[in-house]
């Protein structure tokens, strides 16, 4: 994915620099952010999910987002579709399922690396009330 397929404030600062303050959080960024945190523990929003909330950019744009400055927030509640843990990721992430009490599907001994994935139909959050109020 190309940074010039990003919306315009959610590429890199460096990027921007001239035009904003360096340490400034894109303003795409901050909303994605703002999205992660209103996830209910042991709950999940695919990046789509979170694209579509916002009505703004898909699942790659948030992925970057995510990457680039999610780690201040619940990071690991916004998740691939297929409910594979974030490769590089997938031990710490567990940890905090299993705190929050996420739903899994444990992985047969055939899968690679025997780490569960998320059941996806009993862990995604679709926004409910908290959605009502969004804008």
């Amino acid at each position: 994915m190309s940074e010039e397929s990003l919306p315009y404030d959610a590429r890199p600062a460096y990027e921007n620099a001239h035009e904003e303050q360096p340490d400034a959080l894109p303003a795409y960024a901050e909303r994605v952010l703002e999205v992660a945190d209103l996830i209910p523990p042991g709950r999940v929003m695919t990046y789509g999910d979170v694209a579509e909330w916002l009505e703004e950019g898909g699942p790659r744009q948030v992925g970057r987002a995510m990457a680039l400055y999610g780690g201040a927030v619940p990071w690991w509640r916004v998740v691939r579709a297929d409910g594979v843990l974030l490769p590089g990721h997938e031990l710490r992430a567990l940890e905090h399922y299993r705190a929050e009490g996420t739903p899994l599907k444990e992985a047969s001994r055939a899968a690679e690396g025997h780490l569960p994935r998320l059941d996806m139909k009993r862990a995604r959050w679709d926004g409910g009330e908290r959605a009502q109020g969004h804008t």
